[in-house]
């Protein structure tokens, strides 16, 4: 059960291109609550270790590092800034270069250990948006209201087509289809963490809706639990 002196945490969890971080950005912002972006924390981690001279295969200290990191998640005006040590490193992390070492340091158990206790410090009042994986499997099995956000691996392509398009870049939205397909397979068979929905959790397909109306329906099942005010 959920303790009264914990502050309430709304999981949004789901595979790539279903909508979660841009929805878990919103809602953040719109209620005033803070943000989780799990996927992130590995991504730190290993900028971090680079920052502070730790070698990637320096498991113990890394284990510290992740047990330790001074970061924050920021939701303005819909856009997620992501603070370490007080330096915006929104963009830094999201470099091919940091998703290579963030692969590495992901694979370390005692820094997967290290980054759960992490992620649970992120619970604090008013409440959390926390956005992942296993976010409402893993992180927070007690979580009051848990969200599985899915969409068809044909519109998830297709967005992600849409997202290179207007940052300039060229894709091939047969090669997207097929990397999003093979990685929901990897996802759903590891053996840690397997993605998956919470027993208790509420699905929603985003294919044919809107960013507002997955938005406004969450803020609406909040409300009926009590935890924001009715609109």
């Amino acid at each position: 059960m959920n303790s009264p002196h914990q502050a309430a945490v709304l999981t949004i969890d789901g595979p790539g291109g279903a909508g979660k971080g841009t929805i878990s950005r919103l809602i953040a912002e719109r209620l005033g609550w803070h943000l989780l972006d799990s996927g992130a924390l590995y991504r730190l981690t290993a900028h971090a270790a680079g920052k502070h001279g730790v070698e990637l295969d320096d498991e113990p200290a890394l284990a510290r590092l992740a047990e330790s990191l001074d970061v924050r998640f920021l939701a303005e005006n819909g856009v997620a800034r992501v603070v370490l040590e007080g330096e915006d490193v929104s963009m830094a992390i999201r470099t091919e270069v940091a998703g290579e070492r963030a692969s590495q340091v992901a694979a370390l158990p005692t820094v997967r250990q290290a980054l759960l206790a992490r992620q649970r410090d992120f619970r604090q009042t008013p409440g959390l948006v926390a956005d992942g994986r296993d976010m409402g499997t893993v992180v927070f099995p007690d979580a009051p209201l848990k969200i599985f956000l899915t969409a068809s691996t044909e519109e998830r392509a297709r967005r992600r087509f849409l997202q290179l398009q207007e940052a300039g870049e060229n894709a091939s939205l047969p090669s997207l289809l097929k990397e999003i397909q093979a990685r929901d397979a990897r996802d759903m068979q590891r053996a840690v963490a397997p993605l998956k929905p919470a027993d208790d959790a509420v699905e929603l397909d985003t294919t044919e809706l809107s960013i507002p109306d997955v938005v406004d329906h969450i803020q609406r099942l909040l409300a009926d639990k009590g935890f924001i005010p009715s609109a």
